[in-house]
């Protein structure tokens, strides 16, 4: 054997020795580590176990060596510590449990028991290293929660509010008998994935999943709303209330999740909001006058039968000529009438685009067609409880006259887009310039909706059949007029009175709302006068507007037909013959009127 063959087997002759001095060393280390360390055979029996075990326990490492360490095991743990530990035996892979250990004196306490294995090179397991970390305060505030869990549950079920407990993670662990009766699920199906986006409506969840996990993740209290899918089938709106429950360290424990019912509240938020346009667009048009004004037998008549149909909930069909006052009568009726406390929405189904009044009028879905952003209440629903008018009803086209016929039978409305019936308690008031009845003959109005329409007609008379009230409305609105523009007048200039008198008025009250206005702004001095030119009694006479009717005369008959014709006999409107002439309606309704064109013929 050569030297340097013999120095080698003689210097491997001290390796035992130094391994034994490293070993010694660093047992000594773990011995003091504060904290239970173990060392396992493959099998998972145990090899070692550090001096803080053995104290703890008072286990001799004889006693604890093996298998021996199971009797500190508390008996109700010790089966279930076995399974557990064969399981991560067989895994191969780290793992963990939780158990009571005997400590010394008797006292059980509960400890995470951590395992790891190391492998050679091979990938065999040659140890498996373990710690033991106390874990007992831990264990101790989880049983309080418990027991207080426990405690409150009989009484959180008997809660009127839907109550959902979560773990700090927003894992759902209990949901109370009004949350499952409320949305008819079992109490398995309150653990299942598909939890929120089952009961929460489509076009909320994204919106309240995110607001959840800010109000999780910043563990203070906070709110979603959102609509909840209902026993019924009824989507309705509810208010979520979180809170965190801390322990005494100021770490979330649980969360407790109150849903309020708030659907009544949202649903009159939303009916204010468009309460408020509503009254917007009303204070930003100018009515054609306060106060029924007159006394004439004509208007009497008319104020004898308001006050009769307005106690009652009848529908009630207003007729009358241009600016004759139907709106005015239709308010009247409302005031007196038992809902006047409640909402008076009106509605010009003219100035509507047709492809738009049945949104206009029942509301429509997010997503219903193209524009339509989000949920959107009509004028039915805004209208409950009160009063709706109706204007130029004879404008409504054929589809949304179906419509109304089904609202009017059945008190009952569907969005666009939706599928739902929503009932309304709404008094309908209509009003029309258009002879009805030709135009039912027509085929341009529906019978049935006619005969649903004029239960209780009322025929509004035109300003020339009240020609005893033309002072009093000239005296009106002088009054009115002057007052706006800080002036007075006096008297009258010689002749006007019977100058209006004499005036045949096509356009009715609102034309004299408009002659008194104009006259008002080029009066000097404190003598009311007017310009005869005005009030010419041949029509051929009279002004005409700018626009294509500054034609000929002889040609007006002829243009006024064929914007008829290609309007279908609309008058007013964006798709009206008035816009399509680029006149005011009023101006094109007098010249009808003069010419005696029948619009109804021109009628689809």
């Amino acid at each position: 054997m050569s030297a340097i063959s013999r120095r080698r087997i003689d210097g491997d002759l001290h390796v035992p020795g130094e391994l034994r001095q490293s070993e010694e060393r660093l047992q000594a280390i773990v011995d003091t580590i504060p904290a239970f360390v173990w060392r396992a055979a493959p099998d998972g029996a145990k090899e070692f176990l550090n001096q803080r075990w053995h104290e703890y326990t008072g286990l001799s490492p004889a006693e604890a060596h093996g298998w021996g360490w199971k009797v500190v095991v508390h008996p109700d743990d010790l089966d279930r510590l076995l399974v557990e530990w064969q399981v991560i035996l067989a895994s191969r892979a780290s793992g963990e449990m939780e158990v009571r250990i005997r400590r010394f004196d008797g006292e059980y306490r509960w400890f995470l028991v951590r395992a790891v294995p190391k492998f050679d090179d091979n990938g065999n397991i040659v140890n498996w290293f373990g710690s033991n970390t106390d874990i007992e305060d831990r264990k101790r505030a989880e049983e309080r929660v418990r027991q207080n869990e426990l405690e409150l549950r009989g009484a959180i079920d008997a809660i009127p509010q839907a109550i959902i407990v979560l773990q700090p993670d927003g894992r759902r662990l209990f949901a109370n008998r009004y949350m499952l009766d409320y949305t008819g699920m079992n109490p398995d199906q309150v653990y299942e994935d598909g939890f929120y986006a089952r009961n929460i409506h489509k076009d909320d969840l994204d919106r309240v999943l995110n607001q959840r996990k800010m109000i999780l993740e910043s563990a203070e209290p906070g709110e979603t709303e959102q609509r909840i899918l209902r026993n019924d089938g009824q989507y309705r709106w509810l208010l979520t209330r979180y809170r965190p429950l801390l322990d005494e360290e100021g770490r979330v424990v649980r969360w407790y999740c109150v849903g309020l019912d708030i659907h009544e509240r949202k649903l009159a938020e939303d009916r204010l909001r468009t309460e408020n346009l509503a009254l917007r667009e009303e204070l930003d048009r100018s009515s054609m006058f306060e106060e029924i004004v007159g006394s004439s037998e004509s208007l009497q008549k008319v104020l004898s039968l308001l006050g009769k149909v307005a106690k009652t909930d009848s529908t009630v069909l207003i007729f009358g000529e241009t600016g004759t006052g139907k709106e005015l009568i239709a308010r009247a009726i409302h005031r007196e009438s038992r809902r006047a406390k409640r909402a008076f929405i009106r509605v010009n189904c003219a100035a509507i685009p047709q492809p738009l009044i049945a949104s206009e009028l029942f509301g429509h879905e997010k997503g219903a067609f193209t524009g339509a952003l989000q949920r959107r209440i009509g004028r039915f629903e805004l209208a409950d409880g009160g009063t709706l008018f109706l204007d130029e009803v004879g404008d409504l086209p054929v589809e949304t006259q179906i419509a109304l016929l089904r609202v009017l039978q059945e008190r009952e409305i569907e969005r666009v887009g939706g599928c739902d019936p929503i009932s309304v308690d709404v008094r309908v008031l209509a009003a029309t310039n258009q002879n009805l009845s030709a135009a039912v003959a027509a085929g341009a109005f529906r019978q049935d909706l006619f005969y649903r329409l004029n239960v209780f007609p009322i025929q509004v008379p035109p300003l020339r059949e009240r020609i005893a009230d033309i002072g009093l409305l000239l005296e009106y609105f002088i009054e009115r007029y002057a007052a706006r523009v800080g002036r007075k007048f006096t008297h009258l200039a010689n002749g006007t009175l019977e100058l209006f008198k004499a005036y045949e008025w096509p356009g009715n009250i609102r034309e004299l709302q408009n002659v008194v206005e104009r006259a008002v702004t080029l009066c000097e001095g404190d003598v009311f006068t007017v310009d005869e030119s005005w009030l010419r009694s041949d029509a051929s006479a009279q002004p005409i507007p700018t626009g294509p009717l500054a034609a000929l005369a002889e040609r007006e008959r002829e243009m006024i037909e064929a914007a008829l014709a290609q309007c279908q006999g609309r008058v007013s409107g964006p798709s009206g013959a008035a816009a399509l002439l680029k006149v005011p309606r009023q101006t094109l309704e007098s010249k009808i009127a003069s010419f005696g064109i029948n619009k109804m013929r021109y009628r689809s």
